[in-house]
């Protein structure tokens, strides 16, 4: 993998169509329970410095990403809640690269620190209380063309906020803030 490749994706690719078995869905929801915590111990203190550097050449700035983290949780509780609600309901996509460049995302980081806080609390408390029955529920993507299970979108999103994560503590440990 090209040094650029490692940048981008530091853990991976997250594979899409697996099947996950009932621990590694729970497993998947402690790590959403626990991703906004590990995220703001590491950088809630940070300084704009910091957080106005790139996570890679032409990269979204660390504030950027912070934002972004929350906009994309934000989306999939949504997303999961509808799931849950309707019968295989198509959801409404969203640009997250102009997402990313609206005035909100060159605030302080805090306000989306609690938000993904406050989020995942009410996420995890719907994520834990699934049935293998609620697990099999489904939406449609219509940017991917594709139908998402929510085991697979639990999975997802663990992946998805380690990812950044990873982003994040890989630029600090480069940079010797860690």
């Amino acid at each position: 993998m090209s040094d650029l490749q490692n940048l981008k994706y530091p853990i991976g690719d997250f594979t899409y169509g697996r099947s996950f078995t009932a621990e590694e869905t729970k497993q998947h929801i402690r790590e959403i329970d626990q991703m906004p915590f590990k995220l703001t111990e590491l950088v809630g203190k940070w300084g704009d410095d910091r957080l106005d550097t790139p996570y890679r050449p032409e990269g979204w700035t660390i504030r950027q990403l912070v934002h972004h983290i929350a906009d994309s949780h934000i989306n999939a509780y949504v997303r999961t809640k509808l799931a849950l609600t309707e019968s295989n309901p198509t959801i409404s996509p969203y640009e997250e690269g102009e997402w990313a460049r609206l005035p909100d995302s060159t605030l302080d980081i805090a306000p989306s620190l609690v938000i993904l806080r406050n989020l995942h609390h009410r996420w995890v408390t719907v994520l834990e209380s699934l049935t293998d029955t609620d697990l099999a529920r489904t939406y449609f993507h219509p940017g991917s063309q594709r139908t998402f299970i929510l085991s697979e979108v639990i999975a997802m999103y663990a992946w998805h906020g380690e990812h950044h994560y990873q982003h994040t503590y890989r630029l600090a440990e480069r940079n010797g803030w860690v």
